[in-house]
């Protein structure tokens, strides 16, 4: 068994080997160590190898799901060995080689589990597409490869070498394959032969797939993409150990198609994940109000890509207004949605040979739905174009329904082991093979009764199990009646308390119920493969409409959630314009709502004559939420959804850029200012006209006049050179002379008041340069001791006084006395006000003479009174 063991361990390569032994699936040496210490099992052994013991864990097969779901979420990969023959089949092969006729069982790999190429529901998060990308390095380019297999959508692109992280951060691949020998591979791929990156390889693979001449109605593929391809297809063989799963024809992502965003955008915004890296607290958390999970995952697939041509954008908009506008069609349709299986998935199981009973289920149910929908909306006479070209793709499948409706139970099971799923009335031979065994298990009743009535024992029994069968079971006190040569009835076993026995009449009644049953069994099979074949040769049709159910899902999705937090339809326009009226941040503005609270709107209004914002105003004033609500509500406009606003008029971005926070990247030795600059020389050399920027405390990560230097030839960039619309919050007071000399510049601050010594953010933004930072009413807010508060106010009066005098920043720093002194002065000063009032009668003190006392006090305490 060992030497098997070793042969298939060599195929694995560094995936784990679940090698199967009866109801288990045993894992040996290093990998059981590994798998042990994931899922958490007990670690044992299992013979010698060498002399030492062979440490060994195992799984139920039929809880291997579960198991394999936590091994794939750890970063392993596993091999799934399988038994390939029966014991009898394995003992004949012995017979006919001439050896004993005891012989090992024959394994092989049947399939490798890794987490690009999962198609179970089990392993699959519903609401999240799962994605296995190909990467192909050409000399000026590189080709992506990327598709997720559990619905077979594919799609090609070709991206600069420095464009790579931009397009992984898009595409969000669970795994990545790379040819071998590749210096530049993103962290983490998966290394396959080069040979297997072969363009003239990868075009013949997708045209043998689709059984096409030539490839150019699906686009115009360069060798990039179709080395890309090339390597996908070859990785997608090796996992399926020869059987593909579905892939359907390519999409070509041309460049320029889609709004552009960098990963550090992405993170920025928290479009799909959350600073926390989940989905929760990200936007589309916030806005996804799909009720399938193929329209979540196509509804991700906007946000992360959103377009960037006009026509594109408003055609997606007028389905979306159209839904937003008759309330009680959303209602219908949305209802209807409701019940929608995932197609698509279950296609992808079936075409992948993973197919159940169930997904056949669900692809009559799902397109059965379909021609509903296509029903009801045939009625509403005039349509958006979107909606009406989805049409005819809803009112196909009418024999394949008919045949499955027929075919099928209403329940269809998961697996097929058992049978039972095929419909009675489908096929009368089955029909009649079930009423054998129907009747059959009448006939055992009645022989359990006669054989009672005929041995004078009460509890006689007629038991089965799936060793032995069928058999007659008595208590170990009855057994001797039994055990007699004459009595018809022939020992089988013995256990502690009962003795087990067969007879003829039982034999010859349980061997028809055996045959009808494995012949009924065997109908069922074939019926199965007959309607996986009739929905595997309308794969591509069945998958469109899979697709138009989840975009249809989406649009009443997004007039959902227009309809519930009062957004508005952005009207899209060819000028560089963002002119947004009351806009809001959707995240933000959820979570003050659930807690009771009101969000703060504003105003963002840019143009050709207005493109640069400078923004000043104390931290927590709103500065980096009013940033990132205008670039969200451009990324929302543009993936086809109404906007948190008033009104909003949105001229196209072509990219989206966004310098917001501090982080540092101490893995690549990157400090916080390294990574600020790094974020912000992208921006600078690669945003154009039509892009939009916003840029959030640039410089703050050195010395302040550093910073200010950086801070001011950057805006002067932005404004002389990229010439884009563009929102830049700084706290450096000075930069507010820039208004002077960039005549498309212009003023403005988020709105802040000190009443009675405390500070009271407004959240407003108001025109004009900031008075102040009120960064020491911040600190106060934050909790820092008060003496380290009186201590920074003395350095700021001396800092402000000497750069008045001398224009130096440092100027009367000299004569400040130690931290430490200055903070027993203080405290000093505190003890003599507390004597002071210690000692007061109140009751006796005129009005007079308790002003004098107040004015007296705030002198001690060091206050300015005049």
């Amino acid at each position: 068994m060992m030497q098997q063991y070793f042969a298939l361990k060599e195929q694995a390569g560094d995936c784990l080997l679940f090698y199967r032994m009866g109801d288990f699936f045993e894992l040996f040496f290093d990998d059981a160590k590994v798998a042990a210490g994931v899922l958490d099992i007990a670690l044992t052994s299992r013979g010698e190898n060498n002399g030492e013991p062979v440490p060994m864990c195992g799984v139920p097969v039929h809880a291997a799901d579960n198991y394999l779901a936590r091994l794939i979420r750890a970063g392993c990969r596993v091999a799934i060995a399988e038994q390939v023959e029966t014991p009898a089949e394995a003992k004949e092969r012995a017979r006919k080689e001439g050896r004993a006729s005891k012989a090992l069982v024959r394994r092989d790999i049947v399939r490798f589990v890794t987490a690009g190429t999962l198609t179970e529901d089990t392993l699959l998060e519903s609401r999240s597409a799962n994605v296995l990308a190909a990467l192909a390095p050409l000399r000026d380019a590189v080709g992506i490869a990327a598709i997720d297999i559990s619905t077979g959508e594919m799609a090609l692109e070709r991206v600069q070498p420095d464009g790579i992280a931009a397009a992984l951060s898009r595409i969000g691949p669970a795994e990545m394959v790379v040819p071998e020998g590749w210096e530049d591979a993103p962290e983490g791929s998966i290394t396959r032969p080069r040979s297997a990156f072969s363009s003239d390889e990868g075009e013949a693979q997708l045209k043998a797939l689709h059984g096409v001449a030539t490839l150019d109605a699906f686009g115009a593929f360069d060798r990039a993409h179709l080395a890309a391809a090339g390597g996908l297809i070859a990785y997608l063989d090796h996992v399926g150990r020869g059987t593909l799963p579905l892939v359907l024809p390519p999409r070509l992502r041309e460049a320029g198609g889609h709004l552009a965003m960098d990963e550090a955008t992405r993170a920025s915004l928290e479009v799909t994940f959350s600073a926390s890296g989940t989905r929760k607290g990200s936007l589309i958390d916030c806005i996804d109000r799909c009720l399938t999970g193929a329209g979540a995952r196509l509804l991700s697939e906007d946000l992360s890509a959103p377009l960037a041509d006009p026509g594109a954008i408003r055609d997606r908009l007028a389905a979306v207004e159209w839904l937003y506008d008759d309330a009680l069609l959303r209602e219908d349709l949305r209802r209807a949605l409701r019940a929608l299986p995932d197609v698509g998935r279950a296609l992808g199981r079936i075409v992948a040979g993973r197919g159940s009973p169930r997904d056949l289920g669900q692809l009559r149910d799902g397109l059965n739905e379909a021609r509903m929908l296509h029903e009801m909306l045939q009625q509403r006479g005039s349509l958006p174009g979107l909606v009406e070209r989805l049409l005819p793709v809803l009112a196909g499948h009418g024999a394949l329904v008919e045949m499955l409706t027929r075919a099928l139970v209403s329940a269809p099971p998961t697996e097929r082991a058992s049978g039972g799923y095929i419909a009675e009335g489908y096929d009368a031979s089955l029909d009649e093979l079930r009423s054998i065994a129907k009747n059959g298990r009448r006939a055992i009743a009645a022989l359990e009764a006669k054989y009672r009535d005929q041995t004078g024992i009460a509890t006689l029994k007629i038991k089965h199990n799936g060793v032995l069968g069928y058999f007659i079971e008595v208590s170990a006190r009855h057994a001797d009646a039994l055990m007699a040569a004459d009595s018809g009835f022939t020992h089988r076993q013995t256990m502690k308390d009962a003795v087990r026995f067969n007879a003829l009449a039982l034999h010859e009644e349980a061997s028809r119920i055996s045959e009808a049953g494995g012949r009924s069994l065997a109908a069922e099979d074939a019926h199965f493969e007959e309607l996986v074949e009739r929905a595997i040769a309308a794969k591509e049709a069945i998958a469109a409409t899979a697709q138009a159910l989840a975009r249809i899902d989406v649009c009443a999705g997004q007039a959902e959630r227009a309809a519930e937090g009062g957004w508005t339809l952005p009207e899209i326009r060819d000028d560089a314009v963002l002119d947004v009226t009351g806009g809001r941040h959707p995240v933000v503005e959820a979570a003050l709502s659930a807690s009771g609270d009101r969000f703060v709107a504003n105003d963002c209004a840019l143009s050709d004559r207005d493109r640069l914002w400078l923004i000043g105003g104390p931290n927590m004033g709103g500065k980096s939420t009013f940033l990132r609500q205008n670039a969200l509500i451009v990324l929302l406009a543009q993936a086809g959804g109404f906007v948190p606003a008033e009104s909003a008029r949105i001229g196209v971005v072509d990219r989206l850029f966004s310098r917001v926070g501090a982080s540092d990247n101490l893995a690549r030795g990157r400090s916080t200012f390294m990574v600020e600059m790094v974020e912000t020389a992208a921006i600078l050399s690669q945003a154009t006209e039509r892009s939009f920027v916003i840029l959030d405390e640039v410089g703050r990560g050195t010395s302040t006049y550093d910073g200010l230097a950086l801070a001011w030839a950057v805006a002067e960039a932005v404004h002389e050179t990229v010439r884009c619309r563009c929102l830049f919050a700084t706290h450096y007071h000075e930069m507010a002379r820039l208004a002077e000399t960039c005549e498309a510049l212009s003023l403005h601050h988020a709105r802040a008041r000190e009443w009675k010594g405390d500070l009271v953010l407004l959240h407003e933004l108001a025109e004009g340069p900031a008075d102040r930072s009120y960064g020491l009413a911040v600190a106060r807010l934050a909790g820092l001791p008060k003496p380290v508060i009186a201590r920074a106010k003395t350095i700021l009066d001396k800092l402000e006084k000497g750069r008045a005098e001398t224009g130096g920043l440092g100027a009367g720093l000299g004569d400040l006395p130690l931290f430490a002194a200055a903070a027993e002065v203080a405290e000093e000063q505190c003890d003599t006000l507390r004597e002071t009032l210690r000692d007061l009668d109140v009751d006796a003190l005129s009005p007079r003479e308790a002003l004098d006392m107040l004015y007296a006090l705030k002198r001690g305490a060091g206050e300015d009174t005049a």
